[in-house]
């Protein structure tokens, strides 16, 4: 559902706002597509105002992804930035970082100014471009930065292949800091996980496929950690999931050292076990690990030492996930399902609370990039999510926004239903009724 009027008052909610630590019963008032007021008096309204009963329901500050790639260009059968970025509404996110591995890549102004003018067409979600780091995400040479932070590159990512040069990375951080621009980087060494299926270990051993060791991503990290102390750039870890990543993250950040982190959802609850059935939706990147370290990785989402959680979304169309698993795709979806994964298996539990689970899918992605959102303050883009974290529902791939299907969670019940996403101030998605 798409309406064009900018005026609302959203009343009776649980106004969640971690930018500010607000957290309340109460009333939200936009006008003119901005936030306006907090529990406005009737005296302050305008005549002509749309109410939404959000009881039950919290008021929340508009997702922002760092984790999503598309199809288009060059793999439209796996995604559109139409399909897409509906998706990404349909799953409370006002705003998402589009990945470079496009075909051809972002690697150029023009294919920057061309990922940006299908978000315009789409209007849906707003859409981020990422510029590449190194040409054609080669990792041999430098891209043209400079011309990809002019045409509208918020951050420079070659993902989802890890930057393995390291004298080019250390140029990267050089370089970016001139523009303050983040690179992020996805942290594996490609010689030690080439030709994995799934994370090394018992299942592993159990189920006789090729490993995908843990050292392969805590010697990068290790290296990343080590060149941003030397070079004062700006890094984000885009997707950690071992106890040695959290570990040195961990101590990292207890010296001082400046940068972020993140972690994939599917990281953060589901094990290495869930590939006994050889679902080809299982075998991501980086993989799902045992459950110590996902152990690991909660105590690092609870402690701060993980800022940020990201969908992971990477679609695959029906016919590339239904192969042997070993030679299947990574990825799996996951835009329309992030918000009620991380309320079913870390709010719910009490793994988390529901200000610091939006503060990581919300506030600190906002942060990190430099955008206006990502907080319900006063004059601010009224950019948000109303959800109800109480209510069930079952996910259907075939209800599902996205082009692709690729996800292990059909037929599972998730707690959490997006009712309403406003993008600066017009409703964007309407779902499920509010009670």
């Amino acid at each position: 559902m798409k309406n064009t009027t900018n005026n609302w008052l959203i009343e009776n909610g649980r106004i969640v706002d971690p930018s500010c630590g607000r957290d309340h019963i109460g009333r939200l008032l936009i006008l003119d597509g901005k936030i306006a007021g907090i529990d406005p008096t009737d005296g302050d309204l305008p005549q002509d105002i749309s109410r939404i009963d959000a009881l039950g329901c919290v008021i929340a500050p508009g997702l922002v992804d760092l984790g999503t790639e598309f199809g288009e260009p060059g793999r439209e059968e796996d995604e559109t930035i139409l399909t897409g970025t509906a998706a990404a509404l349909a799953g409370g996110f006002t705003g998402i970082a589009l990945s470079s591995n496009t075909e051809p890549p972002i690697d150029t102004a023009a294919s920057v100014e061309f990922i940006r003018q299908k978000g315009a067409r789409a209007d849906n979600c707003k859409l981020y471009p990422l510029g590449c780091v190194s040409r054609s995400r080669q990792g041999e040479m430098l891209a043209e930065i400079g011309s990809l932070v002019e045409a509208g590159a918020v951050a420079l990512y070659d993902g989802p292949n890890p930057i393995e040069n390291t004298g080019l990375l250390r140029r990267a951080l050089e370089y970016c800091s001139m523009f303050d621009r983040v690179i992020f980087d996805h942290p594996e060494i490609a010689s030690l996980s080439r030709g994995g299926v799934m994370h090394e270990g018992l299942e592993q051993l159990r189920l006789g496929l090729s490993p995908i060791p843990a050292e392969a991503e805590d010697l990068a990290t290790s290296r990343d950690l080590r060149l941003i102390e030397a070079t004062g750039g700006r890094l984000h870890l885009t997707s950690i999931s071992t106890h040695g990543s959290v570990d040195l993250c961990r101590r990292a950040k207890s010296r001082g050292i400046q940068f972020t982190s993140g972690i994939f959802v599917a990281n953060a609850h589901l094990t290495d076990e869930s590939l006994r059935e050889f679902d080809t939706n299982c075998k991501v990147n980086p993989p799902l690990r045992s459950r110590d370290h996902l152990e690991a990785c909660i105590h690092g989402l609870q402690d701060g030492t993980i800022d940020i959680i990201s969908s992971g979304h990477k679609p695959s169309s029906l016919e590339k996930k239904m192969v042997e698993i070993t030679i299947a795709p990574f990825g799996m979806i996951a835009l329309e399902t992030t918000l009620s994964q991380v309320i079913t298996y870390l709010v719910r539990p009490g793994l988390l609370s529901l200000a610091d689970a939006l503060a990581k899918l919300s506030t600190n992605p906002s942060k990190l990039l430099g955008l206006e959102s990502g907080t319900l303050g006063l004059s601010k883009p009224a950019d948000l999510v109303i959800f109800d974290p109480n209510r069930s529902w079952t996910v259907d791939t075939a209800n599902l926004k996205s082009k692709s299907y690729n996800t292990p969670l059909n037929g599972t019940e998730l707690f959490g239903v997006v009712t309403h996403t406003f993008v600066d101030g017009r409703l964007r998605y309407s779902g499920f009724s509010v009670r």
